[in-house]
């Protein structure tokens, strides 16, 4: 350990009158973006993989009606999502309090434990009801961007971030992949034990490389008087904003989920390949963003996050309206691949955003409260896009989600501050 680290430790009062957390995690944030960006790789895979076979095992527990397996499959998937919905502004404010690298090691050992637990579930209840127990207790692609997105020097954190959005994203990609073919290895129930053996990969890996120099007493002290002497008061009408863009964004995402594959059915796919168009045309979108998330945030750091946010979402409301009028299968996913590179560039910049509009000592609760708005917007897509497509009409989803796109690029330009420059 350095003589610096051994002062810091020695005097954390004087550390923290001598530098920030940022100033003092300067030497770990890369190291620990590298580490983040393969646990959220690690546990997405995990938690998405069980998409191809689902039905499968809900049947495999008692339900035998087709409309019911159909029902209980989407409530089973949509329960994480509400968890972490609801518990994000919560670890985001112990992470303010007790350090953000004990928010990862639980995210990490209570979903290795619960997936493990989804292997021997016994009936379509408990299986509910353990996906609800990981959103609650997980969430560590969340509690990743509240550490880097906190830890990243200011002129990086959108690069930084771009990063560790491709990781969550290539999981996602990966996952379903994986699913396809891992049950026939290892069965549906082992394949839960294979996706708990690889997050708990993840919690080990956090636990023994990720650093991080955070002291209760000095970086908890004092937290009203320094929100108060900071010299850029917060913008409530901007953070609202920002945090309705990021629902939107995982909004227009999702929306097409419950008509994708009837959709397609009308461009004359066989059947027997429905299934696996649907699958490609789903993981298109994410394909994309893995190409430009990157530098879409880099992007960012050079000419200013609102602009990009504002370039993004018009081009990204753009894309939608074509969607409408393809004949052909793979027209689609073209489109859905050139949509997912364009909304790439949101989250990244919208974290970026959050984070500088408050002080530091509530950047991980006010990520938090972003994290809840981007889950918010994974489980109202998908309810409005079904709603839109059954009572208004299919080629209706993707101009309404590309008008509501649209209009929430005019509400940033509308909000953004005159003197802004990030």
């Amino acid at each position: 350990m350095s003589i610096q680290a051994n002062e810091t430790a020695q005097a954390p009062g004087l550390a923290a009158h001598r530098s920030s957390y940022v100033e003092r995690n300067s030497a770990h944030w890369q190291r620990n973006l590298a580490i983040c960006v393969f646990g959220s790789f690690t546990t997405l895979v995990s938690l998405s993989m069980l998409l191809p076979f689902l039905p499968l095992y809900v049947q495999q527990l008692g339900v035998a009606s087709p409309s019911a397996v159909i029902q209980w499959s989407g409530v089973a998937f949509g329960a994480t999502f509400l968890g972490t919905a609801v518990t994000a502004p919560l670890w985001g404010h112990l992470a303010d309090r007790y350090g953000r690298k004990p928010m990862l090691v639980r995210a990490a050992l209570g979903m290795a434990v619960v997936m493990s637990l989804i292997g021997v579930a016994h009936d379509v209840y408990q299986l509910v009801a353990l996906r609800l127990i990981a959103g609650l207790v997980g969430g560590y692609a969340s509690a990743s961007i509240v550490m880097i997105g906190t830890q990243a020097p200011r002129e990086r954190a959108g690069w930084a971030l771009g990063v560790l959005s491709t990781g969550a994203l290539t999981g996602n990609l990966v996952g379903p992949l994986v699913g396809g073919f891992l049950p026939g290895w290892v069965g549906i129930r082992g394949t839960f034990f294979v996706g708990g053996a690889l997050i708990t990969i993840a919690a080990v890996a956090t636990i023994l490389l990720v650093r991080e120099d955070f002291d209760r007493r000095t970086d908890t002290s004092h937290r009203e008087r320094a929100s108060t002497a900071a010299s850029t008061p917060v913008r409530y009408r901007v953070l609202i904003a920002l945090l309705a863009t990021a629902m939107m964004v995982l909004l227009a995402n999702m929306s097409i989920e419950p008509i994708i594959t009837v959709y397609i059915a009308q461009l004359a796919v066989p059947a027997d390949r429905l299934a696996r168009t649907a699958g490609i045309v789903m993981a298109a979108s994410a394909l994309g963003s893995m190409l430009t998330a990157a530098r879409l945030g880099a992007l960012a750091d050079r000419i200013g996050s609102w602009k990009v946010i504002v370039l993004c979402l018009l081009a990204t409301g753009a894309t939608m309206v074509p969607q409408a009028f393809v004949t052909q299968w793979w027209q689609l996913a073209l489109l859905r691949v050139l949509m997912g590179m364009t909304i790439a560039g949101l989250l990244p910049a919208i974290a970026k955003l959050v984070r500088q509009a408050v002080h530091e000592h509530h950047t991980g609760k006010t990520l938090g409260y972003l994290q809840s708005a981007q889950f918010a917007g994974q489980v109202i897509g998908p309810l409005m896009g079904g709603q839109i497509g059954a009572r208004i009409g299919l080629h209706d989803v993707f101009f309404i989600t590309g008008a509501l796109l649209v209009l929430c690029a005019a509400l940033n330009q509308w909000v953004r501050p005159r003197d802004a420059h990030a």
